[in-house]
């Protein structure tokens, strides 16, 4: 498309794996226009960039960030306000290794990043340009690791994001089985660790995502392939455990890793993926690969059944705004597969909306 036609519907900026080490097929960030009804994805852009594995725009949307998995650092861009299309502003070290997760504070004024196999959480100014500034301070994470020999060695981040009310954000320790919660001061960048809660043994937490309105959060485990229910204490930053439920089937017997999990915007379900197979370079199978649902009763959760992904290792999907359609994210099959929600039971449904695109494990609306 030429870079001066104006989009037509909703830009979305699909993030995947390129490198040989992840068995990667993907180009880097490929941008395309969705129609109103979100049927249509019409390719606008690629920009090449080694495992852009995970994205975020600035609250004002002018800016969007790209960790690049495995590397050591972030990208940022400035997007274009008729096309949509991004234009490169360089990048910054992220003081760790192996960027999994980025996320802007309330203010618009710094980056939070996640460095997964260095144990560490970095913040960076943005700057007025959308540029990114040096590191402004580094906090490692602190805690005895977990009893699997291969994934948790060490403290492993994975995940940043804020509070509702913006006071805090927690990050899901899978090494060290572990929920952190922390503080950012919007004027210094200055990282403090507010407190901590253990999760069982061997869990793994992944991902969090807060209950729209009631004082609830919920992660999902990749180890266990588990659903856990937190009370949150808003003024303290405090967690605590409520109810853990199994996100696969309960007769399941084979391998399997959560990978994402969201809470439904008007609230009434809540949603996690479920990846078929032994940890994060499996291949995929020989068991399904599900979205499981569950329904939201005063904050704990009722299991309302699963479906499938309709392709192999979902390790990423989102909601649409209004919550009636959630696009899953296929990294082994090289699809975004397009569902719609039935509002009575929460269930997705494909509704024939598939695209085709190599390793995607992001998909961030514009």
């Amino acid at each position: 498309m030429n870079a001066l036609a104006r989009r037509t519907g909703t830009v979305a900026y699909v993030g995947s794996r390129t490198t040989a080490a992840r068995e990667g097929r993907g180009n880097g960030i490929e941008v395309y226009d969705v129609s109103a009804r979100g049927d249509a994805w019409t390719h606008l852009q690629t920009i090449a960039l080694d495992n852009p594995t995970f994205l975020a725009t600035d609250h004002d949307r002018r800016f969007l960030y790209a960790v690049h998995g495995d590397l050591d650092y972030v990208s940022a861009f400035r997007i274009d306000p008729y096309t949509g299309l991004l234009g490169a502003l360089g990048r910054q070290d992220t003081g760790g290794r192996n960027p999994a997760h980025l996320a802007v504070d309330p203010t618009n004024r710094f980056l939070v990043v996640a460095n997964h196999s260095s144990g560490s959480i970095a913040s960076l100014p943005l700057l007025a340009d959308g540029r990114l500034g040096p590191v402004r301070d580094l906090l490692e994470l602190p805690g005895e690791p977990g009893p699997h020999r291969a994934d948790q060695t060490g403290s492993r981040p994975h995940h940043v994001p804020f509070s509702p009310d913006g006071r805090f954000f927690v990050v899901p320790d899978k090494g060290l089985d572990r929920l952190f919660t922390l503080t950012l001061e919007s004027d210094s960048g200055k990282l403090g660790l507010r407190r901590s809660v253990a999760t069982r043994e061997f869990a793994g937490p992944r991902h969090i995502a807060f209950h729209p309105r009631l004082p609830y959060a919920y992660t999902v485990d990749e180890l266990r392939s588990t659903v856990t229910a937190y009370r949150w204490d808003a003024r303290e930053g405090a967690l605590e455990a409520a109810q853990t439920l199994p996100s696969t089937a309960p007769t399941a017997t084979g391998d399997s890793r959560g990978g994402e999990i969201a809470v439904s915007p008007d609230g009434r379900f809540v949603y996690a993926s479920n990846r078929s197979g032994a940890g994060d370079s499996s291949p995929g199978g020989p068991g399904p690969d599900t979205i499981t649902v569950f329904a939201v009763d005063d904050g704990t959760l009722a299991p309302v059944g699963r479906a499938s992904t309709e392709g192999v290792r979902p390790r990423f999907f989102c909601l649409a705004p209004d919550g009636g359609r959630m696009y899953v994210a296929n990294e082994r099959s090289h699809s975004v597969v397009a569902f719609d929600i039935d509002p009575g039971t929460g269930l997705p449904h494909p509704n024939g909306t598939v695209v085709r695109t190599g390793s995607p494990v992001c998909v961030l609306f514009g």
